[in-house]
């Protein structure tokens, strides 16, 4: 089997570290890719980690022991932070996405895998030091969102949906009270979607008054399920006081000014501190 060097190692390490984040992969497993011993493979690890730090891109962490290993942790520095943050506030905010009403047309941006990926690198690096076992969220523009932030964290995602659909099998069904319009609406999970007792983290793309989400929250309680925390893409400032508590949202939309075309969106600066 061919050797490899040590620059090929280091390169093709932090390839399998960025693809696969928050994966353990085993000293084992890279000694066989490599044809390499454990020692030299924890060498090379070493040097990653380092290189990692430097570079703000997040951390490597270690396991030792006969099945030790690694992991790839994705954090985010903030000046890369502030960068993502204002480029998304530059999209939503552009004239030509107000629609009648007082809308926003965002589906092309969450539909756009670069944007969406950006999304999620903040999201996962938000919540990275909290043990997550599924990503919940609801359909349908959530859901490149929850997906992507379910491969940074490396977690699977579950999705609930406003009508039963015959290939889910028995699914738990639930009302909830829509925060903005007051409307009652239904939402219902399958029952195989996630174990019982299992930690989650709920993604969505908008807030306004915190229903949605809220009724996300009661219908994890059907699962025994622990909510540890709330991500959303967008909040609006009004109404200041929203349904759910203890959230993170990425933007804050201030006003939709239809007659002269303003949108008003800035980054949360909670973010940034």
């Amino acid at each position: 089997m061919k050797k490899y060097k040590r620059n090929q190692r280091i390169g093709a390490l932090m390839k399998i570290f960025a693809e696969k984040p928050n994966y353990i992969f085993s000293y084992n497993y890279f000694s066989e890719v490599f044809n390499a011993a454990k020692s030299t493979i924890s060498e090379d690890v070493a040097i990653v980690k380092e290189l990692v730090n430097e570079l703000d891109y997040g951390r490597i962490e270690t396991i030792s022991g006969a099945s030790g290993g690694a992991v790839f942790i994705p954090v985010m520095g903030i000046e890369e932070k502030t960068d993502i943050l204002s480029e998304l506030c530059m999209l939503f905010s552009q004239k030509n996405r107000i629609l009648p009403g007082g809308f926003i047309y965002m589906t092309d941006l969450f539909n756009n895998p670069n944007i969406v990926t950006n999304i999620a690198k903040i999201i996962a690096s938000e919540f990275s030091n909290i043990k997550i076992d599924y990503i919940i969220t609801v359909e349908t523009k959530g859901i490149p969102v929850a997906v992507m932030s379910g491969q940074k964290l490396n977690v699977p995602v579950a999705v609930i949906r406003r009508n039963n659909k015959v290939t889910e099998g028995a699914t738990v069904s639930i009302n909830y009270v829509s925060g903005s319009s007051n409307n009652i609406q239904t939402m219902s999970l399958s029952r195989r979607s996630l174990k019982e007792n299992s930690r989650v983290l709920i993604v969505d793309d908008f807030m306004k008054g915190g229903g949605t989400c809220k009724g996300m929250a009661d219908m994890m309680r059907e699962f025994n399920a622990e909510v540890v925390g709330t991500a959303v893409v967008i909040e609006t400032k009004e109404p200041e006081k929203k349904l759910v508590d203890n959230y993170l949202s990425l933007l804050v939309l201030n006003k939709i000014n239809e007659k002269e075309g303003l949108i008003e969106i800035v980054p949360n600066y909670k973010l940034l501190k």
